[in-house]
């Protein structure tokens, strides 16, 4: 199961650039709990070109993931692996101006992650609020669900007819569409 960051388990609060504006949703660390209950892998996959444009340093989102691990551990649940991308074409910093197969929509941290831990990605979900998430996961063959969290609800009610491709499922926030892919993991083992 591979996780957005920001607007599906954390608050939206644009660019992360304190500690402080880190906000766990309540519902999130159950969320994971129950995929790791389920004997699924939790994996984080978030751009971070915040780094690139000069607005916060990596040690930021490095504090920031720290602080997500402890959060979701106090929660009883477990992260498998966090993987960011502090790219971006027109980053201030040379160092991350790249065009990189790790950005969003592209799949490059889904399959960095396929490599590590053995998964099989057309046999895997994304759970994230924006676009860029339906996209990646389309683009690694995996199934993808829109949460209305964060971005979400806004991009599905004013974007989601110009979209070449649509979510598999669309859900209130991060917890209900664990629930819809859980259910439909049952259905599919079932058959």
């Amino acid at each position: 199961m591979f996780f957005d960051r920001d607007g599906t388990l954390n608050e939206e609060v644009g660019h992360m650039d304190q500690l402080a504006r880190f906000r766990l949703y309540p519902f999130a660390g159950q969320a994971v709990r129950e995929i790791n209950e389920a004997g699924l892998l939790a994996i984080v996959v978030t751009n971070q070109s915040g780094v690139g444009r000069g607005m916060f340093p990596e040690e930021l989102v490095r504090a920031v993931h720290e602080s997500l691990m402890r959060e979701m551990q106090g929660a009883g649940a477990k992260l498998d692996g966090i993987y960011y991308c502090p790219h971006h074409p027109q980053a201030e910093i040379e160092q991350y101006r790249v065009e990189c197969v790790c950005r969003k929509p592209a799949p490059g941290m889904m399959e960095q992650a396929a490599e590590q831990f053995g998964i099989r990605l057309e046999e895997s979900f994304v759970i994230g609020d924006r676009y860029v998430d339906v996209e990646m996961a389309h683009r690694a063959g995996a199934a993808s669900v829109l949460v209305l969290t964060g971005f979400g609800r806004d991009e599905w009610e004013r974007e989601r007819e110009r979209w070449p491709q649509q979510p598999e499922h669309v859900a209130e926030n991060v917890y209900d569409a664990v629930q819809w892919v859980l259910e439909r993991q049952k259905l599919e083992v079932g058959s």
